[in-house]
């Protein structure tokens, strides 16, 4: 499927909300419903608009950043590596960082939680993101 990188772009961001969201709320509402109840600093309603905000703003800079890594034309490899690359990032603070900080129930618990549905989250996107990039013309300009 050759598509517009406009299109893709949009792709890009819908498939990252869509992957983040449904991995993460099945983690938070349903799989480790306990464990989120369990921690003191959580608000008992969330600020959806604040995550969703996060997650466009996630999904954008995956979009424009894949045509640049993607050098080698091996879409599927490279999504899932780049994914996991900035996954470990982001990951890396909440699982480790915020566990520093907030006074978290049980060590082991958080960070395997944490972890947990990071990695499925950006193997899920990575492999998304090289569906939607793969057959794309060449974006660069031609001069």
């Amino acid at each position: 499927m050759v598509t517009s990188r406009p299109l893709r772009i949009f792709l890009t961001v819908i498939a990252y909300v869509a992957a983040t969201f449904v991995v993460q709320a099945t983690s938070h509402f349903a799989l480790n419903a306990e464990h989120y109840r369990s921690i003191t600093i959580m608000r008992a309603e969330p600020l959806f608009v604040l995550g969703f905000t996060s997650m466009l703003i996630q999904g954008l800079l995956f979009a424009l950043l894949f045509p640049v890594f993607d050098r080698d034309r091996k879409p599927i490899r490279n999504g899932l590596v780049l994914s996991w690359a900035i996954g470990l990032f982001l990951a890396s603070y909440i699982a480790l960082g915020e566990a520093g900080k907030y006074a978290v129930p049980a060590l082991a618990s958080w960070i395997g939680v944490e972890a947990g549905a990071a990695a499925v989250q950006f193997t899920l996107f990575g492999a998304l993101l090289g569906l939607i990039h793969s057959g794309r013309r060449d974006d660069r300009v031609q001069t």
